[in-house]
């Protein structure tokens, strides 16, 4: 780690800050939060009561938990001592330009200044801040609830410095998640366009009469989601070639897969496109046997549908 992280300022007490403010205490962080919301020591009594079952469920010591945790009157209070500031305010960009303007005249030099923004690049609203100021910035977003789910997609803004990108990883780390580092901006990052491309096309064939909603939640937690919660879709398809790779899967089905449309309205792939593509996926798992490989992701695979199984066994009937 670059730098230890003691206490941690979470700005914004919605669904995201409370979830982020419980995993902080969890792994023993000195947090304080902030937000105008009136009911603000109740939502976070009751946030960090009703989480602490998963945290433990995690392997993590709450006990104590609530004495890890203040509430602030304002901003200023809450990251004056700050190591690392997690933002979980409005998407707008006017909002997020003045509240990290005072974030960084309120924090010490040192803290990283983070923000859970779900489409909002960090450069749209850093643009008019001090050089070592912005450098200091960056986006650490979220999957909904954060202290469940693992990814943070790390996103650097023009300004941001390589030694907050290193120390966004360095923190999440610490805190169990898994951080991605994302190398260009782009509005919605990746988990989010990657969602709403699946949503759009969900749409589509419900409004076209091709399947009900609740029969292709059905399709998608009985095929891909059990899929892509053991391999993401490059590793998926490069399985699916069998042991001649993702090569060998574009090559015997690449053409009729692309006679399906191309929802997203994107020019089809050139030939050297396509060719670049390959040789990423086969940097990226080509050194691993194909055998191996598979009894990794059957391992996973059974492991998820054991998990499932259990999780309904044990479920009250009205739910199942």
């Amino acid at each position: 780690m670059t730098r230890p992280f003691r206490t941690a300022a979470v700005i914004g007490a919605g669904t995201i800050g409370l979830s982020w403010t419980a995993l902080f205490a969890a792994h023993g962080l000195t947090v304080r939060v902030s937000d105008p919301r009136e009911d603000l020591a109740w939502a976070v009594a009751d946030a960090l009561e009703r989480y602490a079952p998963h945290l433990a469920a995690r392997g993590l010591d709450v006990t104590g938990l609530a004495d890890r945790v203040r509430i602030s009157a304002d901003v200023t209070e809450a990251v004056q001592d700050a190591d690392v500031v997690q933002e979980n305010g409005p998407e707008r960009v006017e909002f997020k330009k003045d509240l990290f303007a005072r974030l960084a005249r309120a924090t010490p030099a040192h803290a990283l200044l983070l923000s859970s923004s779900s489409a909002i690049p960090s450069t749209a609203f850093t643009g008019e801040m001090a050089e070592e100021d912005a450098a200091r910035v960056l986006i650490g977003h979220p999957f909904n609830p954060p202290h469940l789910v693992p990814l943070v997609e790390v996103v650097p803004g023009e300004r941001t410095g390589e030694h907050a990108v290193r120390a966004a990883l360095d923190f999440y780390t610490s805190v169990g998640r898994t951080p991605v580092v994302e190398r260009k901006e782009i509005p919605g990052f990746v988990g989010n366009r990657l969602q709403n491309a699946l949503s759009r096309e969900a749409v589509h064939l419900v409004e076209q009469g091709v399947v009900t909603p609740e029969d292709l939640d059905r399709v998608v937690t009985n095929s891909l989601g059990l899929r892509w919660a053991t391999v993401g879709p490059f590793l998926g398809s490069h399985l699916g070639g069998g042991p001649g790779g993702y090569r060998h899967l574009l090559e015997h089905i690449g053409t009729s897969m692309q006679d399906m449309g191309n929802g997203a309205d994107r020019p089809a792939q050139t030939p050297e496109q396509r060719e670049r593509l390959i040789e990423a996926v086969e940097k990226a798992y080509g050194s691993s046997t194909y055998s191996a490989l598979a009894e990794a992701r059957d391992r996973k695979q059974l492991a998820v549908l054991d998990a499932l199984d259990a999780a309904r066994t044990a479920a009250p009937k009205e739910e199942n």
